[in-house]
C-alpha cells in the first residue's frame, strides 16, 4: 500500500512534469494550425474544388464532401473541427440539389472522421506521448490507410445514390475548364501538408516546430485569401486554446491513471493471464480491438485512447506486435466512436447544422459507413503493410 500523502505527491508531481513537457506542446501546435487553417477557407477551397469536378455524378456532392474532408483532415486533425468546417458548406449546397438530408448528416460525419486517421492527427500524437513511438512514423503510417478508407466512403456514398436515386440526385455539370480551374486553386492543402509532415519526418523540424509552422503557414494562407480579421483570430486561438486544454487534462489523468495502473501491477498480470489463453495471438488482438470499438459507444474518442491504451499496450508488446501498426488500429477504431450512438460527437455536430432532422434519422444512415471501416480493419489485419509500407520505405 501507497500512503495517501505519498500518493497525492506523486500525482502532483506528475501531473506538473506533464504540463510543463515541451514535446507536449506539439500538440497544442496542431490543435492551433486547424483552426487557423478553418479560418483560412481551406475547408471551402477543397469543397468548391471537389464539387466541380465530381459534383455531376448521381451522389456527387457526397462524394465531393468525403473527398473534401479527406483533404481538409490533412490540415486539421480534429474530426469535429472537419465536420463543422465540411458541414457549413456541403450541407447547404445538397439541401439545394434535393439530397435526403438525414443521408447528407451522416455523409459529412462520416467524412469528418477522417480527421483522426489521416495526419496530423491529435489522436496519434497522444497515442506518440503515451507509447513513445516516433510521431513521424506514426503520421506517415496513417497516409494509406487513410487514402484507402476515402475511397471507400467515397463508394459507400455513390453506392447509395445508385440504391436509391432520389436521395442522392446529381448536381449541375461545369466545363471542364472551370473544374481545373478550381483543383489548382486547392494548392494551398498539399502544399500545408507536405510541409508540415514531410519536414517533420525528414528531419527539418520537430513535432513541436512543425506545429508552430503548419500553424504559422495558415495564418499566412489567411492572409492571403483575404480571410484574416482581429475577430476570426481571437475566435479561433480561443477555440483551439479550449481545446488543448481539454486534451492536456485527458493526458492528465491518463498519466496518472497508468502510474497508479503499474503500481498495482495490473498490466503484467493481465498480459500474464493473456499469454495464459487458449487463442493465438491474432485473436487475443482482435480482442482488444473489439474492447476499443465497444469503448466508443461509451466515450468520446481522446478519452478513450488515453484511457485504455496504457492499458493494454503492454500486452500488445508481449504479444510481438508492432506498435506503429497497433496505432493505426487504435486511432480507426476510435474514429468509429465519433459517429456511433450514443456519444457519436460529428454527429451532434452535425445536428446541430440541421435543426428540422432528427438524431435518429441521422444516425441510422452513418450506421452504412461503419461497413467501409470495418472493412479496412479486415484490411489491416491481412495486409498489416498497408500502415507499415510507408515509415518502412522512407526509412524506419
Amino acid at each position: 500500500m501507497i500512503p495517501l500523502d505519498a500518493a497525492a505527491s506523486l500525482a502532483a508531481r506528475d501531473v506538473f512534469n506533464q504540463f510543463s513537457s515541451y514535446s507536449l506542446s506539439a500538440i497544442t501546435l496542431f490543435v492551433l494550425m486547424g483552426y487557423y487553417a478553418s479560418m483560412a477557407g481551406l475547408g471551402e477551397v477543397l469543397y468548391r474544388a471537389f464539387y466541380a469536378l465530381v459534383g455531376p455524378l448521381r451522389g456527387g456532392l457526397g462524394v465531393a464532401t468525403i473527398l473534401a474532408c479527406s483533404g481538409f483532415a490533412s490540415v486539421s486533425g480534429s474530426s469535429a473541427a472537419t465536420a463543422a468546417a465540411m458541414g457549413r458548406m456541403a450541407l447547404p449546397e445538397m439541401r439545394r440539389y434535393g439530397y435526403d438530408p438525414a443521408f447528407s448528416g451522416a455523409t459529412v460525419a462520416a467524412g469528418g472522421a477522417l480527421g483522426i486517421l489521416i495526419p496530423p492527427s491529435t489522436v496519434f500524437l497522444v497515442y506518440a506521448f503515451l507509447t513513445t513511438q516516433p510521431v513521424g512514423h506514426l503520421f506517415l503510417a496513417g497516409i494509406l490507410p487513410g487514402i484507402v478508407l476515402t475511397l471507400l466512403l467515397a463508394a459507400t456514398a455513390y453506392g447509395v445514390a445508385l440504391w436509391r436515386p432520389n436521395s442522392a440526385p446529381p448536381a449541375e455539370s461545369k466545363p471542364w475548364e472551370e473544374r481545373f480551374r478550381a483543383l489548382l486553386g486547392a494548392w494551398q492543402v498539399p502544399l500545408l501538408f507536405v510541409l508540415v509532415v514531410g519536414g517533420l519526418f525528414w528531419g527539418w523540424f520537430s513535432p513541436t516546430q512543425a506545429g508552430a509552422i503548419g500553424a504559422a503557414g495558415s495564418l499566412a494562407f489567411a492572409a492571403i485569401n483575404r480571410r484574416f480579421t482581429w475577430a476570426s483570430f481571437v475566435a479561433a486561438t480561443a477555440e483551439s486554446l479550449r481545446t488543448s486544454i481539454m486534451i492536456l487534462t485527458l493526458i492528465a489523468g491518463a498519466t496518472l491513471f497508468g502510474r497508479f495502473l503499474v503500481l498495482t501491477r495490473i498490466p503484467f498480470h493481465l498480459a500474464d493471464w493473456v499469454e495464459t489463453l487458449p487463442l493465438g495471438p491474432e485473436s487475443i488482438l482482435f480482442a482488444i480491438v473489439f474492447i476499443f470499438f465497444l469503448g466508443g459507444f461509451f466515450m468520446d474518442s481522446m478519452a478513450l485512447v488515453t484511457l485504455l491504451v496504457p492499458v493494454f499496450f503492454p500486452v500488445v508488446q508481449r504479444l510481438g506486435f508492432d506498435p506503429i501498426w497497433f496505432g493505426v488500429l487504435v486511432v480507426l477504431t476510435a474514429e468509429m466512436g465519433v459517429i456511433t450512438p450514443p456519444v457519436g460527437v460529428n454527429v451532434y455536430v452535425v445536428k446541430a447544422m440541421l435543426p428540422d432532422v432528427s438524431l435518429e434519422a441521422i444516425f441510422r444512415w452513418v450506421m452504412l459507413f461503419l461497413i467501409p471501416l470495418f472493412a479496412l480493419v479486415g484490411l489491416l489485419f491481412l495486409f498489416p503493410q498497408l500502415a507499415l509500407w510507408l515509415p518502412g520505405t522512407l526509412g524506419r
